[in-house]
């Protein structure tokens, strides 16, 4: 759900305008969280959507963007209403703003716009350390570090990355990590680090194990098929999955999601290769449910050394054997399964994959064996779990 329209507030205007008027303002006396992400709440749902959706049962959620640069003149921030009551926030500076500047002006919207909203001691929830100047000036009554990725090992990351990092966890009260991964480097450098793992939808992604209809962009593309979603960036090891397209051309890839921070022009075409682009959260369990075989072509480098892949669940509450290049936290967590199949190697993957097919021939029985290895994995308990933490800081 999304408010009809961008309610607009602009540096130097008057603090008087009401966001009761325009929808905005909150309804209870609930404390405020305000989440400071890199990602976009529209670009893929995953970890922070499903959290702060949540969340909203505790606080009235703010969640605020990266900006965006528009040829106004005048800084303005575009605020959203969106599922569950989260307000998303999007500052939309001038062309060519830029370091020290943007800083400033995004300082200057966000404090404007918690004043005119009477908030004056938020919890904050980080999910970039890049975020920390742009919060200086409040008081936060607790912030919190949801250490997602290793974000200082993406390709583009500014360089002042890792020490604003080391900034934040002085800062932060608590800390929480995506992974086991990420907790084992984290945790020498706080006292108070939680491992939280992604969960899973069991409910949405259970549902690809009774659609019976292809989409139409899927529905012509022979069997056996071998499908992965998610961002296709320097994480997707491409060289691996053009291998895999040569060593089986009877078997067909697909792939979906959008393309990002690689030229798409770059990715290799072959005739059983089918890159389908991004989709919704909700269109998922429809591709996946035409799947015999669920693929994590991930590179083995720095950007995937603490990656906890969400997808790993999701697939397996389709009914979807897995099939993965040996990320640390996929093998420790269902390296022992028979459910999850590890391949280092382009023959070793095509291995697996073979043996991944023939464990989906018996579908009622590889799905009660999924469900075992899922166990009561839900986003509901680690919502419930983050909410024990942070009671116990407030």
């Amino acid at each position: 759900m999304s408010w009809a329209g961008p309610f607009q507030t602009n540096i130097g205007k008057s603090r008087n305008p009401s966001l009761a008027a325009a929808g905005l303002a909150f309804s209870n006396h609930l404390p405020t969280l305000l989440v400071m992400s890199h990602l976009r709440w529209n670009f893929v749902y995953q970890r922070p959507q499903h959290l702060m959706c949540r969340f909203t049962r505790d606080f009235n959620v703010l969640f605020f963007e990266e900006p965006l640069l528009s040829d106004n003149a005048q800084p303005w921030l575009e605020v959203r209403l969106e599922e569950q009551g989260v307000r998303v926030l999007i500052p939309h500076l001038p062309q060519g703003c830029i370091a020290e500047k943007a800083e400033q002006l995004q300082r200057e919207l966000l404090e404007d716009f918690l004043y005119r909203l009477g908030v004056e001691e938020p919890v904050l929830w980080f999910y970039t350390p890049m975020a920390l100047n742009i919060t200086d000036g409040l008081r936060p009554c607790l912030t919190i570090y949801d250490c997602m990725d290793e974000l200082s090992a993406f390709r583009g990351a500014p360089l002042e990355m890792i020490e604003l990092e080391h900034e934040l966890l002085r800062r932060a009260d608590l800390v929480f990590t995506g992974g086991f991964s990420l907790w084992e480097a984290k945790r020498e450098l706080h006292c108070n680090v939680h491992a939280f793992p992604s969960s899973v939808d069991i409910a949405h992604f259970s549902s690809a194990r009774h659609i019976q209809t292809d989409p139409f962009d899927q529905a012509n593309i022979p069997h056996p098929r071998l499908g992965f979603y998610g961002v296709i960036d320097e994480r997707l090891d491409i060289d691996l999955v053009t291998k895999i397209a040569d060593l089986r051309p009877q078997w067909h890839i697909v792939l979906v999601g959008p393309v990002v921070k690689i030229d798409p022009a770059s990715l290799p075409q072959r005739s059983n290769l089918y890159y389908l682009g991004a989709k919704t959260y909700e269109e998922l369990p429809e591709y996946l449910a035409g799947w015999d075989v669920a693929i994590m072509p991930f590179a083995l480098n720095e950007s995937t050394r603490f990656i906890s892949p969400t997808k790993t669940p999701e697939f397996l509450a389709g009914g979807c054997p897995v099939v993965s290049t040996p990320i640390k936290d996929v093998v420790r967590t269902y390296g022992d399964t028979d459910v999850v199949y590890i391949g280092d190697t382009p023959d070793r993957f095509v291995e697996s994959v073979q043996d991944a097919l023939r464990s989906a021939s018996d579908h009622a029985k590889f799905c009660d064996a999924a469900d075992a290895v899922l166990g009561d994995m839900s986003w509901d308990n680690t919502w419930e779990l983050m909410m024990g933490k942070i009671r116990c800081e407030i």
